[in-house]
């Protein structure tokens, strides 16, 4: 009952809405146009396990466990808002509000019990209950949405059988350590190194029943002799697909290498074998075989695939740059296996820092792939040089291309010159662009200049988080949705002179100013505790300080309306929204940064910031950078004086500590509770006090130096008395 709300459901539930999001977008029916998943909760209420008794059995040289799921609950809450089409028009609401979901889970221990493979043994029994409503809520009958309810029970069936059915296995990792960084992304290199023994009975069979694949362009049978024709690999990885060289063999080498991007924690390459030619117009699928990979939480890589006779695969790399091989068999019986070395240069995180291959001891760094949801500074200008291109590929049966590149970034586009007749085009071709705030993508897309409409031959994202001043980065950024093509970019940043004079008075007042962070409130934060709410505060790191406000129960929208200050070293500002627990330990509902270091003195922020590492939650904050020379003298005049402001706070902490002892003695925990947060407020509030002290010092010695220079200018000028 705590394990499920508290850390299952919301890893569960961010999990499966994107998955099942794409699923819905790419199987919509007819009758709907589009198509947006707006809540995905799958509620408080567990899943059953084992009512039925736990059973270890031994499959292969793995060892099982088999216990029986039972989910079924009223709880869960999934509402989708679908456009629809002709001739029914509008809009109407899909609410998904209970679910059950029954069959046996089969879970294998691997990599010596540091994560868990977990799949049904077969495909589970599912239902759902839909309801249907307007624009306005009013509930309308089930027959004005014919079919949703089986295509929806549909789409999750095939999602789960896709996903974690037998012998397609999902992992749960158990890390020695957790860093508690979020991966957004990754590097990742693939060489597909050769195949062996290919079961020519088995290639008959299976291209005559071909599944879906991106390169099968005839489903007709071919007669093969007795001979496999030259074959290839297909490596895909999301959008990402890329073709090694041809090989006449039943025991085929290529050695190909590629870079491949992926967005996520984890990911799915998967190995599509079809035979053809460099100039054949029919490609035939053959089999294929896939390799998943995901992030754990100790900063390595668990690599997992099904093995011989259904069996497992499993291989842990421990850091960055580590080389992983893995033999893997295709998907259909006795047909033969594949050789793969994967190596995985970088993992990105949400915070902005990267685990680089280069870094062996775990540093932190800064990638040009990365993808944050941090602010970026601004007042900078952005360099992007574009400087080649190799392996563009084109629809034209002559091979011609003339490749031009588009650059989008913010509202600004720019576009380089057409290159003629060349895969490999030279641009060497400079655009500049302002920086901009909200950790804004460089969109890039390649063409292909035809004299109708231009042919897109690839496109890609890319992040221009963590770039240092003076520093260029020189990459190959590989074209998604394409079957090869890169394109090489030099990018480079430098201060504005614009606003250089003003970096450098805000650099001069770190030592004289301090930060003032008022933290307002926040809103649709998730849900901690087993009724459906939380007990919300902020804890506020600043460089080595850290503060804390006070704790609003029950609420999902808190209002704090406090205060804190601290002085300005230039220190990164972060703030961990946490839920309060007397007995057990505390939950955090998400985090942020705050930018603060470009904002002009004594000039206000008012912004709602996005809380990370949660599906939902944001929090109101106004900051300001505070220099004492240009403060309104008038607001000292109200003020109490210290002396009675350290009395008044000393009788307050008195006060707690007396009322904290009565409360051990008779044993009440939520007072206990009550009476440390108190107390945490009063430290608080002691330590600005102190920093208030610490401040007017800083006043006071600036206004003696300043009275002391006066001094010596005067006494060192000559004299206009007489002697």
């Amino acid at each position: 009952m705590e394990v499920w709300p508290n850390y299952m459901e919301p890893k569960l539930s961010y999990k499966f809405s994107s998955m099942v999001e794409r699923r819905l977008k790419d199987r919509k029916p007819k009758l709907i146009e589009k198509l947006e998943l707006q809540e995905f909760s799958l509620g408080s209420c567990p899943p059953n396990l084992g009512q039925h008794g736990v059973h270890w059995v031994t499959l292969g040289e793995q060892s099982v466990m088999r216990l029986d799921f039972d989910w079924d609950t009223n709880e869960m809450s999934v509402l989708l808002l679908a456009k629809l089409a002709k001739p029914l028009m509008g809009t109407a609401r899909i609410v998904i509000n209970s679910i059950h979901i029954k069959g046996d889970v089969l879970i294998t221990p691997i990599l010596d019990g540091q994560a868990l493979l977990y799949s049904f043994e077969s495909t589970p029994e599912v239902r759902i209950g839909v309801a249907f409503g307007s624009g306005n809520g009013q509930t309308l009958p089930a027959t004005e949405l014919p079919g949703v309810s089986s295509w929806l029970v549909r789409i999750l069936t095939e999602t789960l059988a896709k996903m974690m059915v037998e012998p397609r296995r999902a992992c749960f990792s158990l890390p020695s350590k957790d860093l508690r960084k979020k991966a957004v992304g990754g590097l990742i290199s693939v060489t597909v190194v050769s195949a062996s023994n290919l079961n020519l009975n088995s290639v008959k069979r299976n291209i005559e029943e071909s599944p879906e694949s991106s390169l099968v362009s005839s489903q007709s049978s071919v007669s093969l002799g007795n001979q496999i024709e030259q074959t290839f690999i297909e490596v895909e990885l999301g959008n990402l697909s890329r073709k090694t060289n041809f090989s006449r063999s039943s025991n085929p080498t290529w050695n190909s290498v590629f870079n491949l991007v992926m967005h996520g924690d984890t990911g799915i390459i998967r190995f599509h074998l079809c035979e053809g030619g460099p100039s054949s117009v029919k490609l035939n699928y053959l089999s294929s075989c896939e390799i998943k990979m995901k992030y754990v939480a100790d900063d390595s890589t668990t690599f997992w695939a099904i093995g011989p006779n259904s069996g497992v695969l499993a291989k842990h790399a421990e850091n960055c740059g580590q080389e992983v091989e893995m033999v893997i068999p295709f998907e259909d019986t006795n047909f033969g296996e594949l050789t793969v070395r994967l190596v995985l240069k970088e993992w990105q995180f949400s915070d902005g820092s990267v685990t680089m291959s280069s870094s062996s001891d775990g540093q932190f760094q800064s990638s040009i792939y990365g993808s944050s949801s941090m602010p970026l500074r601004t007042g900078r200008k952005l360099s992007i040089t574009v400087v080649e291109g190799r392996d563009l590929t084109t629809k034209d049966k002559s091979g011609k291309c003339d490749p031009y590149v588009k650059l989008e970034y913010g509202k600004v586009l720019q576009k380089t010159k057409t290159v003629y007749h060349t895969t490999t085009p030279v641009w060497n071709q400079t655009f500049e662009f302002d920086e901009i705030g909200g950790g804004e993508y460089l969109k890039i897309k390649c063409y292909n200049a035809e004299k109708i409409s231009d042919e897109n031959v690839g496109s890609a994202r890319v992040s221009l988080e963590g770039l240092l001043e003076g520093s260029c980065r020189d990459v190959w950024i590989p074209l998604e949705k394409a079957n090869s093509g890169e394109l090489r970019l030099q990018i480079q940043v430098a201060k504005n002179n614009a606003h250089e004079g003003y970096w450098n008075s805000s650099q001069r007042s770190f030592s004289a100013g301090w930060i003032e962070l008022v933290l307002i409130e926040a809103r649709d934060l998730i849900a901690a505790d087993l009724r459906g709410t939380s007990d919300p505060y902020v804890r506020v790191h600043y460089g080595n300080l850290k503060k804390r406000t006070k704790v609003i129960y029950k609420t999902l929208h808190p209002q704090w309306h406090q205060t804190l200050e601290f002085p300005d070293t230039g220190s990164r500002l972060v703030l961990h929204v946490k839920d309060h627990n007397a007995v057990l330990p505390e939950t955090n509902i998400g985090d942020c940064a705050v930018e603060y270091e470009m904002l002009p003195p004594n000039q206000v922020a008012d912004k709602w910031i996005p809380l990370q590492g949660v599906r939902s939650g944001e929090i109101h904050v106004r900051v300001t950078r505070r220099i004492p020379e240009v403060q309104n003298k008038q607001k000292n005049s109200g003020r109490v004086s210290s002396l009675s402001k350290a009395h008044k706070i000393s009788g307050k902490m008195r006060e707690i500590l007396k009322n904290y002892q009565g409360l051990v003695a008779d044993g009440e925990l939520e007072g206990l509770s009550s009476a440390l947060s108190e107390l945490e407020s009063a430290e608080d509030a002691k330590e600005d006090y102190i920093l208030s002290l610490e401040r007017e010092k800083t006043l006071l010695v600036n206004k003696i130096n300043d009275l002391g220079h006066e001094i010596l200018r005067s006494s060192s000028s000559p004299s206009s008395l007489p002697y």
